[in-house]
């Protein structure tokens, strides 16, 4: 349970000169209830190493050591966060370790050992290029609970033939069962952004692609939705003889990117793969 004699969230952040920063893509979390939620979301935690990205004052931080987790891996770029958070740390002596990085660089399966799982309030200017970054990787994953704008959460969580459905879902959705776990209202955040947020869960697939196989399917699907108002033979044009690749799929080139199952854009990168197309555009 959350130690008694830590300061409050807002002691904290004051004490720390914890303003949120535009420029990193803060907006905390600072009530104890919605972090608790959050953390419930995330599913049973136990005996999990569990990596938290951007953890800020700590709110949710403090709500994943109320877990039955193992430990906590607290990976923050801000250093007046890091110097906050060691405060938590004295006070969970073993149970959560705060390290000062770059996210974006980061390899979760080198941080901490498996079972692994990401729960985190993700800083709004990376989350997408993070994701992308971890569901290249998802195979040594258990799971992850992550927030993002709400505008990012469904374009993640979109079905085909809808106006949010593009590359983020098919990629998303590809590697991972995706569930939009949460909404929560701009009030919910110091400072509030401008727009609503969304926790989406991931669970990985038990199929790996693999890197080649991945690296196709990113270099298909940012052709195929680089154009998205092109017919398929016209947007895939970039990846040479599209019309070839797509007989080879069993795909209608007069179709558009966003008709497209995510099976049909694995059959779509299989093709690409197999004609030695997986060097990243």
């Amino acid at each position: 349970m959350t130690t008694p004699d830590l300061p409050s969230l807002r002691e904290t952040v004051a004490r720390h000169g914890l303003d949120a920063r535009k420029s990193l893509g803060q907006h905390f979390l600072l009530d104890p209830a919605v972090c608790a939620r959050i953390a419930a979301l995330a599913g049973d935690l136990s005996g999990r190493h569990v990596l938290e990205v951007g953890p800020g004052p700590g709110g949710l931080t403090r709500a994943l050591l109320a877990t039955p987790a193992a430990e906590v891996v607290a990976l923050e770029l801000d250093r007046r966060a890091v110097a906050a958070l060691a405060e938590l740390a004295a006070a969970h002596p073993g149970r959560l370790r705060v390290i000062e990085g770059d996210a974006l660089k980061a390899d979760p399966a080198a941080l901490l050992p498996a079972p692994r799982r990401i729960v985190a309030n993700l800083p709004y200017n990376v989350a997408s290029p993070l994701l992308v970054g971890w569901l290249r990787g998802a195979a040594a994953l258990e799971g992850m609970a992550l927030m993002f704008q709400q505008e990012v959460a469904e374009r993640i969580c979109a079905a085909p033939d809808t106006e949010a459905y593009g590359r983020l879902s098919v990629l998303a959705q590809w590697r991972c069962r995706c569930t939009m776990l949460l909404r929560l209202p701009p009030g919910a955040f110091s400072p509030p952004p401008k727009v609503w947020s969304a926790v989406v869960g991931f669970t990985p697939h038990a199929e790996d692609p693999g890197p080649a196989l991945f690296a196709a399917m990113e270099r298909t699907t940012a052709a195929a939705f680089g154009q998205r108002r092109k017919m398929l033979r016209g947007a895939l044009k970039s990846l040479g003889d599209a019309e070839g690749l797509l007989a080879a799929a069993g795909i209608d080139g007069a179709r558009r990117a966003e008709t497209l199952s995510v099976a049909e854009f694995d059959a779509l990168a299989r093709a690409v793969l197999a004609r030695g197309g997986s060097a990243r555009a």
